[in-house]
């Protein structure tokens, strides 16, 4: 018998960690080669890690919750065989030193976290209290609530160990809190510090909502928690502009309507209007390549690749965006199978990390939910993104060789936000406008 390491996988690019969010196999559990043993979740996708031999799960490292970092080890597996009981054996003898940085890299994480976290009377939350941990999530929701450390001791936790957890938190608010201690605000003016960063109390001064007779307390799920926190700090990151074009579809509409048949059946899949008008933004990118470029502290990095994101809605209701990489490689039909490849797994939670990762400019499809408009938020570290409005009949003006006529055509609004650190109204502007001239030149007799 030998024991062998399962190690978390490298996630995909620039991801250094996960958080184990469930084990498929428990303690004991018999598992075969390539079989699924855990789940984990990082800031872009969920994924599943398989076992690449086969043997008994004996030990799990990383419990539900616990954060890993790739490279690491996160359960044993046993197996059997002399030559399995040979290879693992030095691996689990060097485990030990192998990973004793972690633990002190996540203390040290620990302590610069606990030392930022302070309650609006400038007293520190500490993450050991009482005989009790709190997490960072805990002490933050605590200091944005104004609870200071005698208060959050006294709260009930029914996690782990008696562990307050974020739902304990919000029960108690629901519940009516403890008045804070007036004796502790009346020593704020003693301490300089506090004066000087005067913002932090007024956003822990944002008021608290009690919740009614029949109110019902939703809980965001990990997805929605990142989705948040990505939203906020791009906001917080990036000046935005919006640019707003509308486009004529009607070449385009009528070459769908009357290909998407033929082009279904000679290869197998569905045209829409997303490719079309990401082959548009693809050569929008390359008349003004500054667009396709990110922010790093005071310099500008501009990329070589073009890959555009696209925004996908998934039956939660959540947001992913899936990124075609090289778009500028591929033909309309390759746009059109990438999309499609990618809503589709999308939709059934089957991305790999990265897939969801390295994008250089982002596309979201609002006509989708029947919005004419949207001014969307920058998908950071990028400095633009695009919405594409409905597809709508109205009345416009159109130019004849015999004269001006009104005509019913096909519109569609174009949003483009973007980075104003970087990208001035006249780039931004023009670049929206260059890709509307693209959609309008369509080719009615273009091959499919």
């Amino acid at each position: 018998m030998a024991q062998f390491e399962l190690i978390l996988p490298k996630m995909g690019e620039s991801v250094a960690e996960a958080t184990v969010t469930n084990w498929l196999k428990n303690v004991g559990d018999t598992i075969e080669a390539e079989e699924s043993v855990v789940e984990v979740a990082t800031d872009k996708v969920d994924s599943e890690v398989p076992s690449p031999v086969s043997g008994t799960l004996v030990k799990i490292i990383s419990e539900v919750n616990d954060v890993a970092e790739v490279g690491a080890a996160i359960a044993i597996i046993e197996t059997e065989g002399e030559g399995a009981a040979e290879a693992p054996s030095a691996p689990v003898a060097e485990a030990a030193p192998s990973q004793t940085p972690t633990p002190a890299a996540a203390a040290t994480i620990e302590t610069e976290v606990a030392a930022a976290v302070s309650t609006a009377t400038g007293g520190e939350l500490t993450k050991s209290s009482n005989g009790r941990f709190y997490s960072p999530l805990v002490r933050s929701m605590a200091k944005e609530e104004g609870i200071d450390q005698a208060e959050l001791d006294a709260i009930p936790g029914s996690g782990k160990e008696g562990r307050v957890t974020k739902k304990d938190i919000i029960a108690y608010l629901a519940s009516g809190r403890k008045a804070a201690a007036p004796a502790v605000t009346s020593a704020q003016p003693q301490a300089p510090a506090p004066v000087k960063a005067a913002p932090a109390p007024q956003k822990a001064a944002a008021p608290t909502i009690t919740p009614g007779a029949g109110d019902e307390i939703i809980e965001m799920d990990r997805m929605r928690k990142l989705i948040a926190d990505h939203m906020v700090n791009s906001v917080q990151t990036s000046p935005h502009v919006t640019s707003f074009v509308e486009a004529d579809m009607t070449k385009i509409v009528k070459w769908r309507n009357a290909n998407k048949g033929t082009f279904q059946a000679k290869h197998g899949e569905k045209i829409t209007f997303t490719p079309i008008i990401m082959e548009a933004i693809i050569k929008a990118i390359k008349d003004f390549p500054m667009i396709n470029v990110s922010v790093q502290g005071s310099t500008i990095i501009k990329h070589n690749n073009i890959n555009v994101g696209m925004a996908a809605a998934l039956p939660s209701g959540n947001l992913i965006v899936p990124v075609v990489k090289n778009a500028d490689s591929l033909s309309l039909l390759g746009l059109t199978k990438a999309v499609n490849d990618l809503a589709n797994r999308a939709r059934n939670n089957a991305l790999k990390p990265d897939e969801v990762s390295g994008g250089t400019y982002t596309l979201t499809n609002v006509g989708t939910f029947g919005n004419v408009l949207g001014t969307p938020i920058i998908n950071q570290p990028q400095v633009a993104i695009m919405a594409a409005g409905a597809i709508v009949k109205k009345p416009a003006v159109v130019e004849t060789p015999e004269g001006d006529m009104i005509a019913v055509r096909h519109k569609m609004f174009l949003s483009h936000s973007y980075d104003h650190r970087v990208v001035d109204g006249a780039l931004g502007g023009m670049f929206v406008k260059r890709v509307a001239e693209y959609l309008e030149a369509w080719d009615p007799n273009r091959e499919i």
